[in-house]
C-alpha cells in the first residue's frame, strides 16, 4: 500500500453537554481551562487516547493495526517482538529494522509517531506524520460543581447509622455546554517515513467522526463530534499556510441565539474560499 501524496490539515468541531470533556487530574479532576481567557481545553494526548481505541475495537484482530500504547501495557514487551524478528532475519542494524517492524504492525507508531529508544529493546525514534494540537472552546465555558449521593450502603455499620448519615457525599465536574475546535496537520513526507497509507487516512477520518460513540461514561455526558473540515494540498509539501486555511473557519452565533449556548445549534459555521492548490473537504 503506498503512502500518502498530499498534505492535509483538518479542524474537529465536537461538543460537551452535562459532561467533563478532559479533567485535570491536578485541579481535582476539574475541566482544563485557559486561566487567563476561561476557554476550555482538551489535550492532544485525550484525542489521540481515543483515536487508539476507537482503531482498537473497528481493527480487532487485524494485522499491521495493532495499538502499541494501551492502558497499562508494558512498553517493553510490546517492543519484544520487533527484536525477535530482527534476529530472526539477521538484520544488520537492530534498531534501524526493529523501528520499521514497529511502524509496519503498530497503527498508532506509523500514526503518530512514538520515543522507543530506551535500553531495552531499544526501536529508536519515530516522528508521526498526523499531529494533534490542543483543542479550545470557541466560548469560555462555565465549570459546574454537582453534589451526587449514594442510596445503598457497603457495610452493616453503615446500615445503622441515622438516616441521611450514610449517604457520603461526592462531586462531579461538568460543563453544562461546550464547543470545542481540535486542529490538525498531516504530512506526506514524514508519512514516507512510516508507512502512513491511503487506508491508514480513511480510518484516521472515521476514527474522528465516530470516536465518542463507543467512549461513552456518565462522567464524560454527551460527547459528539459536529463538523470535520479537511483541507487537502495538491502538493505534498503544502500549496497555503496552514494558520490562514485555519482562518478561513468562521463560528458564530446564531441570529436569535442569546444567553448561554445549550446546543450545537446556537452556532453558525461556514467556510471561506480556499486558495489555489488547496481542496476542502467537508466529511461531516
Amino acid at each position: 500500500m503506498s503512502t500518502i501524496a498530499n498534505r492535509y490539515e483538518f479542524a474537529l468541531l465536537f461538543d460537551v453537554q452535562n459532561g467533563n470533556p478532559n479533567g485535570d487530574p491536578d485541579a481535582g479532576n476539574m475541566p482544563r481551562v485557559d486561566m487567563e481567557t476561561g476557554h476550555g481545553l482538551v489535550t492532544d494526548v485525550c484525542l489521540k487516547r481515543k483515536i487508539r481505541n476507537h482503531v482498537a475495537l473497528s481493527k480487532e484482530g487485524a494485522e499491521k493495526y495493532n495499538i502499541y500504547v494501551q492502558e497499562k501495557a508494558v512498553l517493553s514487551t510490546r517492543r519484544k517482538p520487533a527484536y525477535v524478528a530482527a534476529q530472526s532475519e539477521a538484520a544488520t542494524n537492530t534498531v534501524d529494522y526493529a523501528r520499521e517492524w514497529m511502524c509496519k504492525n503498530f497503527y498508532d507508531v506509523r500514526t503518530f509517531g512514538a520515543v522507543m529508544s530506551t535500553k531495552e529493546n531499544n526501536c529508536g525514534q519515530v516522528r508521526g506524520p498526523v499531529q494533534i494540537a490542543f483543542a479550545k472552546s470557541v466560548e469560555p465555558i462555565i465549570s459546574q460543581e454537582v453534589s451526587i449521593t449514594r442510596m445503598a450502603v457497603e457495610t452493616e455499620a453503615e446500615a445503622k447509622k441515622q438516616d441521611g448519615d450514610n449517604r457520603t457525599m461526592g462531586r462531579k465536574h461538568i460543563v453544562p455546554y461546550g464547543l470545542y475546535v481540535a486542529k490538525g496537520f498531516i504530512s506526506a513526507p514524514l508519512a514516507e517515513k512510516t508507512g502512513f497509507s491511503d487506508d491508514d487516512l480513511g480510518l484516521l477520518w472515521n476514527a474522528l467522526i465516530n470516536m465518542f460513540e463507543h467512549d461513552r461514561s456518565a462522567a464524560r455526558g454527551i460527547m459528539s463530534s459536529q463538523k470535520l473540515f479537511v483541507f487537502k494540498h495538491q502538493d505534498k509539501l503544502g500549496n497555503a499556510p496552514a494558520h490562514k486555511l485555519f482562518d478561513l473557519i468562521d463560528i458564530q452565533r446564531k441570529d436569535g441565539s442569546d444567553g448561554p449556548a445549550r446546543s450545537f445549534k446556537d452556532f453558525d459555521v461556514k467556510v471561506g474560499s480556499v486558495p489555489t492548490g488547496v481542496e476542502l473537504v467537508e466529511m461531516l
